[in-house]
Formats: C-alpha cells, structure tokens, sequence
C-alpha cells in the first residue's frame, strides 16, 4: 500500500519538524520545504496528495504560492497562519485553498484535518482507499444542459470550453450535480464536502458558491445552476 504524500511549506523549523513527527506517525510520508520558491518548484515537479502551506514565507508568501500552485494542481491544499483576520481566511479560500487553520493549532488538529480531507478527496474522485490521486478509478461525465463534468478527469466545461476549478470549488459542484434539486444549508455543505464538522465556518461554502457562480453563471438571462434558497441554503437546479 502506497503511502499518501504531504508537502509541508513552513518556515518555521520547530513547526514543520512537529507536524511531519505526527503525520509520519499516523503513516504519511512527508517533505519539508522552508522557502516560498525553492516550495513553488517541488510542488509543481513532485507530485504529491496533500499540501499544509503557510502564510508568512521568504522568498514568495503563502497565497502567491497558492495562486501559482492552483494554475496547474488540484489537490488539497491546507493554509496555515497565525493571521486570523477574516479578510486573510476569504482571500486564501478565494484562491482556492481548502481549509485555513490559525496558529496555535494541535498537532492531532491538523492530523485529523489532513485525513478528513485526503478521504473527501478520495470519495469525490473515485480513489481507492490506500492509493495515491494518481490511481483514480474510472467514473462517469455528468450532463446537465450547456454544463459537462467530467468526473474521472475533474473537468468542468460549459457550451464545449473548459473551466478551470480549484480541487474544492470542483468538489462542492460535483456534490451538487450529484444530489440536484436538494436544498443543502450552509452548514450541510461544510460537512458534506469539507468533512470537518465544527472545523470551519459558513462564509467557507459561501466563498466557494460565489467563484463557481462566476465561471459557470456569467450571462444573467442564463438559467442558474446553483440557486439560494432564503433562509436554507442552496439547490442544483438541473
């Protein structure tokens, strides 16, 4: 059985080196890497299951980083930062992070954050239990009007052009498309597709809506897929 892959970005030695003792306990293999850049071209020539990235980096900050990384790779990426100003969590998860933890966080905290995640992951693309992303079953294409996702891919297209999604914003789609006509609160949703429950916040799902809304609901005398419901939530709308 492979072991999952972590990419730690942390400068920070005390940290990095405490995080990798307790995921290397519970059986991920683990790579640290201390600078913005030197973290920038690991990410992007490795190949890895999940990444914790921090903040506050010399050489290139945690959300350029980020930015950089999403062009290409869509897996789950954990931001982490002893910022803890709401305009900080919305920009990171705006960019398509899939968590933000603020410092101080336990070391079994981030543990169970980084299993939850690997595991919703898992389910959304088809991965067996054990394998690494790059073993993905195959699945199925969804079709719903001008809008295809293409499950086994993880491609989003609308009226035959591509649409580029982050892991998350492609995963709270799917499980939308998956379950149309179904109100879903907020709440609902954070525990559905994130898998954290009581680990995050309602402006999570909200962020995540608005920039899905934006690349697949431009033209307003369209029919919208992801409709709110005052007071509930949201509904796929097929």
């Amino acid at each position: 059985m492979s072991k999952r892959k972590v990419l730690i970005v942390e400068d920070d030695q005390a940290i990095a080196e405490l995080e990798r003792d307790f995921l290397e306990v519970h059986g991920y293999e683990v790579t640290i890497r201390a600078d913005g850049r030197q973290a920038l071209e690991e990410a992007l020539e490795q190949e890895y299951d999940l990444i914790i990235l921090d903040v506050m980096l010399p050489g290139m900050d945690g959300f350029d980083l980020l930015r950089r990384i999403r062009e290409t790779k869509f897996i789950p990426v954990l931001m982490v930062s002893a910022r803890k100003e709401d305009i900080d969590k919305i920009r990171g998860l705006g960019l398509g992070a899939d968590d933000y933890v603020t410092k101080p966080f336990s070391p079994t905290e981030l543990v169970a954050r980084v299993k939850a995640h690997l595991e919703r992951y898992d389910r959304l693309t088809g991965v067996a239990a054990g394998t690494t992303h790059l073993q993905a079953r195959k699945s199925r294409e969804l079709n719903i009007r001008e809008l295809s996702i293409q499950v086994d891919a993880r491609r989003v297209t609308l009226r035959g052009t591509e649409v580029s999604m982050t892991a998350k914003e492609f995963d709270l789609l799917l499980f939308l498309a998956e379950n149309p006509d179904r109100v879903y609160s907020k709440e609902a949703l954070l525990d559905r597709v994130w898998g954290i429950e009581n680990y995050g916040d309602s402006a999570t799902v909200t962020v995540h809506v608005g920039k899905i809304r934006d690349k697949i609901q431009k033209d307003p005398s369209q029919h919208q897929f992801i409709e709110t419901v005052w007071g509930a939530g949201y509904r796929f709308k097929v």
